[in-house]
């Protein structure tokens, strides 16, 4: 049997990446030593499952998984990583699991496609004695840990960006809302900070939830919006996130709407940063995914050896009918076209010249990222 991991050290409460790092390799240097909780060396190390939920959002394969499996191997230069994809699909992600349960990984990170769905998958692990550590989105069922930022404020910087950009138009303007997956905990969050913000200030003439968050339903349905509203009655649109903000701004262009009204995004997507800097895109917000990734790898590596996630956690979030687990929430961060430079690219996010493609020169230089 394995060894069930059990929070016992609680944490402070306070959020702060600065501090989450901080935490994170003092862990990378007690793994350094050998004895109780060391790797068993060869091939016999810990094997760990890193379970994505989709393909549609570019963060997961292309900086997220990456990132996990880099922190993983310095924490722990024997374990071997597994990865899936759900590519969207609950019931691809309940087998993904499955399989993982049935090879006997020593832990898993989880990316819930559907939260509530994967609650009864995560108690089967649970009961396998391979603790879950739920990543980016907040799982149901009895995970171990919870690596994330804060969601709600996520959507408080969205909203008040927003404001901030439709300017003398509020009070009394009017937007549509794009929001995520209905079935993403994470989608939920976000709407609640952006309503927080923006009740009582402007109209929402539409909003929309959209499954599995893909960027073409977000195109249909702000089409959709200009058609009941009127192509000039948008004022500002409340995209939660990078690829709906493409779909909408790509809806908006093809109306031929003019000067197109702001819209928020969040992931920093490099296509997103190039719509910023041409003045389609109004704001994204970043949030670190090395800080995430490093904490979640952390947690991994420490559930995978059986020993406590309190050295690796900041603070302890509730979970849905359970009790609270040790979390780190780290800050997101907005990001308009002046703040790139300090922002994305200061962190490495994405370089100048990945941004500055040619046909943005003159933007850039406007921008001051020349």
């Amino acid at each position: 049997m394995k060894a069930r991991v059990r929070d016992t050290a609680a944490a402070p409460t306070s959020v702060c990446t600065a501090v989450a790092l901080s935490l994170v390799l003092s862990l990378a240097l007690a793994a350094c030593g050998t004895g109780a909780g060391g790797d068993s060396g060869g091939a016999g190390g810990p094997r760990i499952g890193v379970l994505l939920p989709d393909a549609t959002t570019a963060r997961w394969e292309a900086q997220d998984r990456p990132l996990l499996e880099k922190r993983i191997k310095e924490l722990c230069a024997t374990c071997a990583v597994e990865h899936a994809n759900a590519k969207g699909d609950v019931a691809l992600q309940q087998e993904q699991m499955d399989s993982m349960i049935t090879k006997g990984v020593d832990a898993i990170v989880l990316v819930a496609v559907d939260a509530r769905s994967l609650g009864t998958a995560v108690a089967k692990a649970h009961a396998a004695d391979i603790p879950v550590i739920a990543y980016d989105r907040l799982a149901e069922g009895p995970i171990s840990g919870y690596v994330s930022f804060d969601g709600v404020e996520v959507g408080r910087l969205q909203g008040r960006a927003l404001l901030t950009a439709m300017g003398d138009k509020v009070p009394g303007a009017q937007i549509v809302m794009m929001n995520g997956d209905p079935n993403d905990p994470n989608a939920k969050a976000f709407k609640e900070g952006a309503l927080s913000v923006l009740d009582g200030k402007v109209r929402i003439g539409k909003a929309y939830d959209t499954p599995q968050w893909r960027a073409e339903t977000a195109h249909m349905n702000m089409s959709g919006a200009l058609a009941a509203l009127g192509a000039d009655a948008v004022d500002g649109v409340y995209a939660a996130n990078d690829g709906l903000a493409g779909g909408s701004i790509a809806a908006l262009k093809a109306d031929k709407v003019a000067p197109l009204p702001p819209v928020t995004g969040q992931d920093a997507e490099l296509a997103a940063l190039r719509r910023i800097v041409a003045g389609e895109q109004y704001m994204t917000v970043f949030k670190p995914f090395g800080p995430e990734a490093a904490a979640g790898g952390a947690m991994a590596v420490a559930a995978a050896r059986g020993q406590s996630l309190g050295k690796v956690a900041t603070s302890r979030v509730p979970t849905r009918g359970g009790e609270p687990v040790a979390s780190v929430l780290l800050t997101p961060v907005p990001v308009t076209a002046g703040t790139i430079r300090d922002t994305v690219v200061k962190d490495g996010l994405h370089t100048v010249a990945q941004i500055c493609v040619p046909q943005l020169r003159a933007a850039c230089a406007r921008a001051g990222l020349t």
